[in-house]
């Protein structure tokens, strides 16, 4: 049962009520998922949308670890002989994870440090009578503790000085003083020796860098830190030591009446011994680590936000597809799928330099064209891709062929994964990346979900920040899309079948089977058959797939089965069978929603009931568009300041967005140039995919660089 500690904590954190994360939590406990919770039990959640549903989740395992480690601090401290009932509750209570380790910090086993071989001397009852002010004459009291370990009073005094700053080093409210200065400094880096070289000239705005740290951009911090994991700059914050030992030494010791200079003296040497050896740099990494994990979050939450937009993009449908993956030297290798994406030919042509057989390559898609029954073509956007789009562009095709250029991106990973090889094991890497770009025109969300997201060109420092955290918002991100699209049962890969609530790859694996060895689904109910899936999968998992032509209209819905004696309620209300109120808005009109409220069923799930039978399996995604680049731009020497010109927006990050004008260099739109004036956040303005207007503001033909204004 989960502590009310951390209910009341993520209610906070997340705006939400008590019941409603309890009510979450109990759910999770239950083996529901993400998708099932925020789609289907809206009551319990008080209408919980997926990503608050999945915060809740993240903080409920980040507090199962911390009862792990509480209990494990709780048992040390217990050996040790100095466990509390206050400690123990301090500890039992506490949600945050740095406050949980101040706590732990003075108990906590440690290596040989100066203060251990002062203690070992016999030094620490010299240091509790100085820190204590017991003593008058520090100088005389040393005197007592000398030693066949401690040959004179200087030594003493050191000793206990180290004693005293491990002492106040492991202080809790030091501690956290320290961190209150530390955030509200300067980050500040300077280039290194290796910074000479041209490999860092990259990072070269972070050779003499200042910025205060609670105001740094999460992407210039991450920039920073991984100038300096590449050895080109040292970055560290830039504290005042002597204001740090002030600010502690008033805070701690300005009520304590000193009865000598010279005990005064040595409490001050302590001090700044604790901040400049102990404190400084511990707390300096503790600060830098908690503004990474925020530029991580922001980062992460970014590369989530761009991943639903590719995932979501419009996909052209059940088309019989002509993909081509373009180049020169080695051709273009082109492939003809069918409507269900299966490879039914493939072969290479060269429309250009340095084989240049145009003729020869235009009689050959002609053929394809005609042969296959071709409706639109896909050209990857890779090189030679300009060309090649300008090249079919000459072919005679069929009236209503449509032309769209493909992102590769990834790409090249599918085509040497095992997903891939396991798909077509008899074709080579390039016959399988053609495929990949075909498909994807399709349908995005079925291909690339077989791709890693880090490799979808879509992120920000995706290989710095934390890779846990990123890998739980990816599944989390590819989870939501793939569920809140809904999967044809009949049709879905396993590979995306494994990302429906409640299946995985080894029942994803035995769904395929099933339908291998029986043919094609005719009910949802027909699930249960399936190996090792039972009861809960099947209540996890059957509102989100789909069965086009079944027996059962609702089995092409998001209505789940355990609603559907409401929906033939609903058609006997109204005079007609089940089957004759699907897709039938005007009938639906006629529902009385309150009619229908009753046990688990509340107003929510009833409206949404209705709303999915008036357009049952709807796609949520637009329609792909075509698009043109500007016919006469085809390398960066062909821009000039103040030209319009259309573009695909290709990557959206924290401080602007980037955009494919048809070249091989994109160009970038500062967030300041997206026409909203103090704008923060490019996505609020730009999608993923958008086709959009821009200006050329600047051209630096040295860097290959293009700075670019929104137009529309």
């Amino acid at each position: 049962m989960i502590k009310d500690i951390y209910i009341s904590f993520m209610a906070d954190r997340l705006q939400i009520k008590d019941w409603q994360v309890e009510n979450c939590v109990s759910l999770f406990e239950e083996g529901a998922t993400i998708p099932f919770i925020s789609r289907y039990r809206k009551e319990r959640t008080g209408g919980l949308d997926d990503v608050s549903v999945a915060e809740v989740r993240h903080w409920n395992d980040v507090f199962a670890e911390m009862d792990k480690r509480k209990a494990t601090i709780l048992d040390t401290i217990q050996q040790a002989g100095a466990l509390t009932p206050e400690l123990r509750s301090a500890v039992e209570n506490c949600v945050d994870a740095r406050e949980l380790e101040d706590l732990y910090l003075p108990y906590k086993p440690k290596r040989r440090t100066r203060a251990t071989v002062a203690k070992e001397a016999g030094l620490e009852p010299l240091a509790d009578k100085m820190y204590s002010v017991a003593v008058g004459d520090p100088y005389a009291e040393a005197r007592k503790f000398l030693n066949d370990k401690v040959a004179n009073v200087e030594d003493a005094l050191a000793g206990a000085r180290d004693i005293i700053a491990e002492r106040l080093s492991e202080t809790a409210s030091v501690r956290e003083t320290l961190r209150q200065i530390f955030r509200t400094r300067r980050v500040v880096s300077k280039a290194s020796k290796k910074a000479a070289g041209a490999e860092a000239q990259k990072y070269k705005m972070y050779f003499e860098y200042s910025c205060p740290l609670d105001r740094i951009a999460p992407h210039n911090l991450l920039g920073l830190l991984r100038a300096e994991a590449e050895g080109f700059v040292s970055v560290k914050i830039d504290a005042d030591a002597e204001k740090c030992g002030k600010k502690i030494y008033y805070d701690f010791c300005q009520e304590r009446r000193y009865p000598s200079a010279a005990l005064a003296e040595q409490i001050h040497m302590a001090f700044d011994d604790a901040f400049k050896r102990l404190l400084e740099p511990s707390i300096s990494n503790e600060v830098l680590k908690e503004a990474k994990e925020r530029a991580d979050i922001e980062s992460v939450r970014i590369f989530g936000d761009n991943l639903r937009q590719l995932l979501l993009a419009p996909p052209v449908g059940q088309k019989k597809v002509m993909a081509i993956d373009p180049g020169f030297r080695t051709g273009c290798k082109v492939v003809c799928l069918d409507g269900q994406g299966n490879l039914l030919h493939n072969e290479a042509i060269f429309p250009h330099p340095p084989v240049s057989e145009k003729v020869k390559a235009i009689q050959s898609v002609s053929s394809m064209v005609q042969k296959y029954g071709v409706e639109v073509i896909a050209i990857g956007n890779g090189t030679a891709s300009r060309e090649t789009e300008e090249f079919i562009k000459r072919v005679p095709l069929p009236s209503g062929v449509r032309v769209f250029t493909v992102s590769e991106d990834g790409a090249s990973i599918y085509s040497a994964s095992e997903v891939a090889r396991e798909e077509f094991p008899d074709y080579d890497v390039t016959v399988r990346g053609a495929v990949s770009i075909g498909r994807r025109l399709m349908d995005p969300l079925a291909e690339l979900v077989k791709i890693d997201p880090k490799s979808l060109g879509v992120g920000q420092y995706q290989h710095d920040v934390d890779q846990s955290l990123l890998r739980e918002k990816l599944d989390n991100t590819v989870e939501s899309c793939v569920n809140s699209v809904g999967v044809n049962l009949n049709t879905a890969s396993s590979y995306l079948l494994s990302y429906v609530s409640g299946i995985g790859p080894a029942l994803a694996d035995n769904i395929v089977e099933y339908r291998s060895e029986h043919g094609a689904y005719t009910s949802r109910r027909e699930l249960l058959k399936v190996k090792r899936l039972g009861e809960k999968a099947f209540e996890q998992c059957a509102g989100f797939l789909r069965i086009q032509g079944g027996s059962d209209p609702l089995d092409n819905s998001a209505v789940h089965p355990e609603a559907y004696h409401i929906v033939d309620r609903m058609a006997a209300d109204l005079g007609v069978s089940a089957k004759e109120l699907v897709g039938n808005a005007e009938l639906c009109s006629r529902i009385v929603p309150e009619n229908y409220v009753g046990g688990d069923f509340g107003l929510p799930t009833i409206n949404d009931i209705i709303a999915e039978l008036r357009k049952p399996g709807r796609d949520p995604r637009e329609s792909a568009q075509e698009f043109e680049f500007a016919h006469d731009i085809h390398v960066i020497e062909d821009l000039h300041e103040g030209m319009e010109l259309p573009g695909i927006v290709t990557n959206i990050t924290a401080f602007g967005a980037f955009i494919d004008i048809g070249i091989k260099q994109n160009g970038l739109i500062h967030v300041s140039q997206m026409g909203v004036k103090g704008l923060a956040d490019p996505s609020r303005v730009l999608k993923l995919h958008q086709h959009v207007k821009v200006a050329v503001l600047s051209v630096d033909l040295d860097r290959a660089r293009i700075s670019l204004r929104l137009v529309k």
